[in-house]
């Protein structure tokens, strides 16, 4: 039996259709609100308002649950492997044997990009961001794939799905070798997805690169860990942007654009300049006298989150990740994973922290894990922007291919001035 709200102001009212969802809180269906009574509801943020209906990630923040298409992030972070993740998000799904073959196969060789592309880092600054290249090249992408651009064709949309999972990552190692000033790396089709980025990101013409199994693990989780977190800024961006009809690599470069603020793919950077901040072992107790006064507005970075009000269910495997690659490299007397180290365990011990539920999240150790392999911290967002492209890609798939879908049209609650008359110049 439907169930329904009333709401009733005056002489109107509206009967409101409760909708429920396989798990997760009801929602108010309030689509003929405005029709019925002439209303519009106010969230600035949307923080209590589902902005679309989706199949793909579920987060219940209290209980620290994340689940992709139903199964818990650290099943498939411990079990699986990216481009596993990648399919699940894409189709639904779990591959099999001969479908993930394939999958593998298809996404490998999309991994080269044209080769104009090269010539198009050169108009950048040495010194640009390189969130600030990825946002150029990805969206020059709909300017050399011409042939995956027409979003009614679900061919197309599939080629271009393909396209921006294989061909991000290598986007992303040519940003960083033009930010540092080396020559760019071509992939190779012999390795995996998480190795063929460490390849080429770190290798170099003058010598063979090895690969490091522990590390290559580490990149392939974090890229796990971030694949797909909901209707979050950057996702809800690349809906937004595709619900007006635009082609998949501008959706993309939408959502990278928005990814780059520091309140949101930006925290594990964050995070690493604060440690940076704190310097040493021996100012730690300042600096969590700090966080406790209420009247300081300075914050530990990479502690809570605004989602999760229990631990972070992708902290516990970054955790782990990260001391593997500390153990691996030998990395004992670096003063900020000291830091980082000290400030985790008063975090984990501490009264405050414990009450607040102040937990160090994956943004606290995927910094200290993206330092360790060698990465800087303005590459820290391109990681996570390459790790995202799957949940973009599949959430705008979602959408296009979802018959309820209209462009997003947001409301406002205007206060600005009443309508007025235009006065001449002379007589203002």
């Amino acid at each position: 039996m439907n169930q329904s709200a009333k709401l009733a102001l005056g002489d109107k009212s509206a009967e409101l259709t409760l909708r429920s969802g396989t798990i997760g809180p009801d929602v108010v269906d309030i689509a003929s609100l405005y029709k019925n009574t002439g209303l519009f509801t106010y969230d600035p943020g949307f923080t209590s308002t589902a902005s679309c209906e989706s199949k793909i990630t579920y987060i219940d923040g209290d209980e620290g649950v994340l689940l992709h298409r139903g199964y818990p992030i650290d099943q498939l972070a411990e079990r699986g492997d990216f481009l596993e993740t990648c399919y699940l998000l894409l189709y639904g799904e779990l591959p099999t044997a001969s479908e993930r073959a394939d999958f593998v196969y298809h996404v490998t060789r999309h991994t080269m990009v044209h080769e104009q592309m090269s010539r198009f880092y050169t108009g950048f600054r040495r010194d640009a961001h390189p969130m600030a290249v990825m946002v150029g090249s990805v969206g020059a992408l709909s300017a050399f794939y011409h042939d995956s651009t027409d979003i009614t064709d679900p061919h197309q949309r599939m080629v271009a799905s393909i396209r921006m999972i294989a061909k991000t990552p290598t986007l992303a190692a040519m940003a960083y070798k033009y930010h540092i000033g080396q020559p760019f790396v071509y992939p190779r089709n012999d390795l995996s997805y998480a190795e063929n980025f460490l390849h080429m990101c770190f290798a170099v013409p003058c010598e063979p690169y090895q690969i490091n199994p522990v590390l290559a693990k580490a990149m392939d989780r974090i890229f796990i860990l971030h694949a797909d977190h909901e209707q979050n800024a950057s996702t809800s961006t690349v809906r937004l942007a595709g619900s007006s009809g635009a082609n998949p690599f501008a959706c993309i470069a939408a959502g990278i654009a928005c990814l780059w603020g520091p309140a949101h793919g930006g925290a594990n950077e964050a995070a690493l300049n604060m440690l940076a901040e704190i310097g040493s072992k021996d100012r730690i107790p300042e600096f969590i006298a700090r966080a406790k006064d209420k009247n300081d507005p300075f914050r530990l970075m990479g502690f809570g989150h605004r989602v999760y009000k229990n631990y972070d269910p992708r902290a516990k495997i970054m955790q782990q990740t990260c001391h593997e690659v500390l153990n691996e490299l030998g990395i004992k007397d670096d003063p900020l994973l000291e830091v980082a180290m000290e400030l985790e365990h008063i975090a984990l011990h501490d009264e405050y922290f414990i009450e607040k539920k102040l937990y160090p999240n994956v943004d606290f150790y995927s910094g200290i894990t993206l330092k360790a392999l060698g990465f800087p911290t303005t590459m820290f967002t391109v990681l996570f922007a390459v790790a995202r492209t799957v949940g973009w890609i599949a959430q705008w798939k979602e959408m296009i291919e979802d018959p309820h879908q209209r462009i997003g049209r947001p409301r406002q609650l205007y206060t600005g001035a009443p309508q007025r008359d235009y006065l001449s110049v002379g007589d203002r």
